[in-house]
């Protein structure tokens, strides 16, 4: 019977592969509804996020509290005293009363000293909400690219991972076809002991891409704060 050689063997081996492992595009896996969610999910859930987001809060409050502060230029006071007593006893005149008003009397001053300051203080703290809100913005940009380029990998990851697994399948069924072809005495040694070295090089690429994929979806979890299977 002839036998068939090393190289051809391999050959037909590759061709076989490549015909059934073969995927042209990831774009059609892409899910742009479902990556929304994935954002959505991260602007809610992201610990920088929620922290920028108090820290504008707190910006927004401080305009509050500096236009209020505008009530510290006056201040108020009184005085009371009874009408039937005298503020000073004087023998020869127990009548005497030294004060012209009877009753509560109220004065109010105002602070001068301070009144140039206060304009810049709430201009400031209006500066402060700015930078606060750009702060927000700007990083709302940077988690949305992240999250998308998390995603992409993941899918990517996703794709790998189902070609490498099918690829792993067709490895396994060239190996036995050739262990069979071997024990018939189709193929020579060489040829037999190179479908197996392919197996073992094929496996460890197969847990090479599970790991790929464990990482990219343990990382698009991360950002998003939820199980991939609890968004659906």
């Amino acid at each position: 019977m002839k036998k068939i050689t090393a190289l051809s063997f391999f050959i037909a081996t590759l061709f076989t592969l490549n015909a059934s492992a073969q995927q042209e595009s990831i774009i059609p896996d892409v899910n742009y509804v479902l990556l929304d969610k994935y954002i959505a999910a991260a602007k809610a859930y992201f610990p920088r996020r929620k922290v920028l987001t108090l820290q504008e809060q707190i910006a927004k409050t401080t305009i509050t509290t500096a236009t209020l502060s505008y009530l510290d230029l006056f201040s108020a006071s009184y005085f009371w005293r009874p009408g039937d007593k005298t503020a000073i006893s004087d023998p020869s005149n127990p009548t005497l009363n030294p004060y012209i008003f009877n009753g509560v009397q109220v004065g109010i001053g105002i602070n001068i000293g301070t009144y140039a300051s206060k304009p810049v203080a709430v201009r400031r703290a209006k500066l402060e909400y700015k930078v606060a809100q750009l702060q927000a913005q700007d990083y709302e940009l940077v988690l949305v690219k992240d999250v998308r380029q998390r995603y992409y990998n993941y899918i990517q990851a996703l794709a790998l991972l189902k070609v490498r697994t099918q690829a792993n399948q067709d490895n396994a069924s060239v190996a036995a076809n050739a262990r069979i072809k071997f024990e018939r005495g189709e193929i020579q040694l060489d040829s037999y002991n190179g479908a197996r070295l392919m197996v073992s090089e094929s496996n460890i690429r197969q847990i090479e891409t599970e790991l790929l994929y464990l990482n990219a979806k343990d990382a698009l979890e991360e950002i998003i704060g939820k199980k991939l299977s609890d968004i659906k």
